[in-house]
């Protein structure tokens, strides 16, 4: 979580995505717990690594114990590594995407924006999103 300050990078940011995407119904404890095995089933988070995960990775995340076997967030997951090859595409970065969006109105934009692009982030874990990647979605200009 980087709250008072922006990730480093595109991994970075989907890595803060896919944390909490995996929050999403479970605690925090279990998620921080597990979160190096998450890491290392996860490539690290490297957008393109997960981008290019198929049936076999799949097979083999759902037969890890070490992380949460949740096959919708799984797929989130790697389906969102594609949006992030997307965005980087098109803006550059996703930092760059992000800075594209009307943050006024309390990011209302933003998180619709982020729920209708990316898997399994609803308006709850887009705010929580945000939040974890030092967006102030609190003083936002009215």
């Amino acid at each position: 979580m980087y709250r008072n300050t922006r990730p480093p990078n595109d991994d970075a940011y989907f890595e803060n995505m896919a944390r909490v995407i995996f929050l999403a119904g479970l605690s925090w404890k279990m998620i921080d717990r597990k979160w190096e095995n998450f890491k290392k089933a996860f490539k690290n988070f490297s957008i393109d690594e997960v981008a290019m995960f198929d049936e076999e990775d799949l097979k083999r995340l759902m037969n890890n114990s070490s992380i949460v076997r949740n096959r919708a967030k799984i797929l989130a997951t790697i389906n969102n590594a594609k949006q992030f090859q997307k965005i980087k595409k098109e803006f550059g970065s996703f930092q760059s995407f992000l800075d594209s969006l009307d943050k006024s109105n309390n990011y209302a934009v933003v998180i619709k924006t982020l729920g209708n692009r990316f898997d399994r982030l609803g308006p709850s874990s887009a705010r929580l999103f945000l939040y974890s990647v030092g967006e102030d979605i609190t003083h936002s200009e009215e």
